[in-house]
């Protein structure tokens, strides 16, 4: 499946925030936002004019769309499960997009990324109720455990991840147990709980314009 192969500090710098795509590195000084807080390229630094309420919109999908690591095809996918749903359609998308089986290793603090967590789901080192799953887009549900293969628990990215995220408080729909290196999905996740603060309202507008 196809997927953004592009520098990720790049990523972080349009957006003009940190989106923690690099793990450990985005806590440092050696994180691009902390040196090069502008958008890239040569225009970077210019102050352009005020941004259209159609560039808010797209600007803030593109954050999401980085953020979780999927393409456009995916995201509208995902768009249209959550319009189906009962309740707020930008609630149920981050619903979606947070109950990903890769997001949620991410979340545990079994990867220090996404991308990691996706590469670690893909080559069969996490297991859900005890049975491999290498479908990094697997929806989970509330109290499915999820754990790394116990012949796969010394994979130093796993170690250093787990060291990482012992230091940082985890997010409350989350309960994991770091030396068993496990965890699960204990809550719905909510918006106004995550660390990087999206509307989503911006993205029903956008979408809702099609």
């Amino acid at each position: 499946m196809a997927r953004y192969t592009g520098p990720k500090c790049k990523l972080c710098r349009r957006e003009g925030m940190k989106l923690f795509l690099k793990g450990e590195r985005c806590y440092g000084s050696s994180c691009a936002m902390e040196r090069r807080p502008h958008a890239p390229g040569q225009h970077g630094r210019r102050r352009g004019r005020k941004p259209s309420d159609y560039k808010l919109q797209l600007r803030e999908k593109q954050k999401v769309r980085s953020i979780y690591g999927v393409l456009e095809r995916q995201f509208r996918i995902y768009y249209a499960e959550a319009n189906r749903r009962s309740g707020p359609t930008g609630e149920n998308l981050f619903n979606l997009l947070e109950k990903r089986l890769d997001n949620v290793v991410y979340r545990l603090g079994l990867a220090p990324s996404r991308d990691a967590a996706r590469q670690l789901v893909r080559h069969k080192h996490v297991l859900v109720e005890g049975e491999v799953c290498d479908i990094p887009s697997a929806q989970l549900r509330l109290g499915q455990q999820v754990s790394i293969r116990p012949k796969s628990r010394n994979i130093p990215i796993v170690v250093d991840a787990v060291k990482a995220a012992g230091k940082r408080d985890r997010l409350p729909f989350v309960e994991a147990d770091d030396k068993k290196l496990e965890g699960r999905l204990i809550a719905e996740p909510q918006l106004t709980e995550l660390p990087v603060p999206i509307q989503e309202n911006l993205i029903v507008e956008l979408y809702s314009k099609v």
